[in-house]
């Protein structure tokens, strides 16, 4: 949890960039990777000396060079340690003429830390405008105890909440407690490899990291599972540069020393590398509409003839994932009751050739303020056999937050979320469905088959969803609960109205007669 000094602190530098000249958010955040990424090489640079000097070895992998440049200037004064020192002026000149350019090429022949990560910093620009910013940027950042990974992680996502609080890029940051809940749905384990492909800022990368830390910690004592971890566990595709650099940074301070986050137009390439490589999957793609179809890839194409975007994200998450693996995803409604040949053939599909496990309706306000369409999550696991018995359907009314633009929290912050510090009272399950939601999921082979389809939650056998063209829109499925309301007797509304007539016929002859 961080502090409210560490807070101030960002806000205040987040001020000096605004005040500086920089508007966009977005180059704000990216201008502060950069800054994290140059510490990040400089502590890992100083773990090499220190297990070199330790062992009476020269360094097996260096980061910095030895020595000075062509110019006669110590490739020393490269390194964070070293140019935090220096006064505003000189450390401008450091970073912007000589640390930027080695970011470019050094990284790129020899030097870096080997990661993914490394490899996203090509194109890298220092746009900080001036030394005094720079200088007030590098001093906060290096008080930040980056050796604590929860600080570090959470000094990263509270600055992509700045991006949302903005109200730019915010497309590219689903909730953080809806991806909690997608997470906690599908329990990652320490065999999973885990894709998101759409993956931004990685928010549902980092949050299954989290959540396999907390279930799982004796995964870090075994050597293959350490590795797997770090190195196999972990993917994301984006096909901008800037978020693959801002997402790989969020698995980095998160650590995860190594995750493959690259490059990739998941609907226009072929997937052929791809394909069956992934036990679970985890998205909230953007919905763009319609798709050049000369450009789409042709293996997506095959499974479903469409130029819409959330269809063709379904057909590539079905193509990617192994048999047995399963997929939490979020899809527009659209998708639940569309009408189109297309539409109606992938929930078939999902339905009698996959196995569909579940969809949560979720409040037309989780978005806001930069979407207000309604969405549901989709729950499935991939067979290839079918296997869909009954399906789970959940009506999630509030997730604990307002749904307007504000989206301001409407319980304590230790009520929100998936998990909070004790059981809801029923007034503030009103206010918050996500815990029930986990709790019912849970039950959904049990008592959740009892359930009446009044309910919030209740279970849809497959032949009744079949009969219905494979809708799988709850309101399809819900039934609605009429009260009872007690009538008058014929012959008493009758003596009513007679009475009333009178009482009428009365007052009118009393008009009359002070008229007269």
């Amino acid at each position: 949890m961080l502090t409210g000094e560490i807070r101030s602190q960002i806000d205040s530098v987040w001020n000096a960039f605004w005040s500086g000249g920089i508007s966009n958010p977005m180059e704000v955040l990216e201008q502060i990777t950069y800054l994290l990424f140059i510490r990040r090489l400089d502590d890992a640079h100083t773990l090499e000396e220190s297990k070199a000097m330790l062992l009476r070895q020269p360094m097996t992998k260096r980061i910095f060079p030895e020595g000075k440049d062509a110019a006669g200037r110590n490739y020393d004064d490269l390194r964070w340690s070293r140019f935090k020192n220096f006064a505003p002026a000189e450390m401008f000149t450091v970073v912007g003429e000589r640390v930027f350019p080695f970011l470019r090429t050094g990284l790129l022949t020899g030097g870096g830390d080997g990661s993914t990560y490394s490899q996203h910093m090509k194109d890298a620009r220092f746009t900080i405008p001036t030394p005094g910013l720079l200088a007030k940027v590098v001093d906060m950042l290096d008080h930040v105890p980056m050796e604590d990974r929860d600080t570090k992680g959470d000094l990263y996502e509270y600055m992509l909440g700045k991006i949302a609080a903005a109200g730019q890029n915010g497309q590219f940051r689903t909730p953080r407690h809806i991806i909690k809940l997608m997470v906690e749905l599908t329990a990652p384990t320490p065999k999973d490899t885990i894709c998101d492909p759409a993956s931004g800022t990685c928010g549902f990368l980092v949050a299954a990291g989290e959540y396999l830390r907390e279930q799982h910690p004796q995964l870090f004592n075994d050597a293959s599972a350490r590795s797997h971890f770090h190195y196999g566990m972990f993917h994301g595709y984006d096909f901008d540069n800037t978020m693959l650099r801002i997402g790989s940074m969020n698995m980095a301070l998160h650590g995860v020393e190594n995750p493959d986050i690259r490059y990739k137009d998941s609907l226009a390439q072929d997937h052929s590398d791809d394909e069956e490589k992934y036990s679970l999957i985890l998205a909230n793609p953007p919905f763009a509409g319609s798709l050049d179809y000369e450009n789409t890839a042709r293996d997506l194409l095959a499974m479903v003839k469409t130029r819409k975007t959330e269809l063709l994200f379904l057909a590539l998450f079905l193509r990617l994932l192994k048999p047995g693996g399963r997929a939490a995803v979020v899809v527009p409604d659209g998708v639940l009751f569309g009408s189109s040949k297309a539409h109606k053939e992938l929930r078939r599909l999902l339905v009698e050739e996959q196995k569909l496990d579940a969809v949560v309706s979720l409040p037309s306000g989780v978005f806001k303020p930069y979407a207000g369409v309604s969405c549901a999550i989709l729950l499935f696991t991939k067979t290839n056999s079918g296997g869909t018995d009954q399906v789970w359907f959940y009506d999630m009314q509030a997730d604990g937050w307002s749904l307007d633009d504000k989206r301001q929290p409407l319980l304590a912050e230790e009520l929100l979320g998936p998990n909070p510090a004790r059981a809801l009272a029923a007034e503030e399950h009103a206010r918050n469905n996500l815990p029930d939601v986990l709790t019912r999921w849970q039950q959904r082979e049990a008592g959740e088959r009892q359930r009446a389809r009044t309910e919030q939650s209740f279970c849809v056998p497959k032949a009744d969803i079949a009969v219905q063209g494979y809708d799988l829109s709850i309101n399809r499925y819900k039934e609605v609960v009429h009260e009872a309301v007690e009538h008058e007797p014929p012959l008493a509304i009758l003596a009513r109205l007679k009475r009333l007539e009178e009482e009428i016929q009365a007052g009118m002859a009393e008009l009359e007669g002070m008229l007269k």
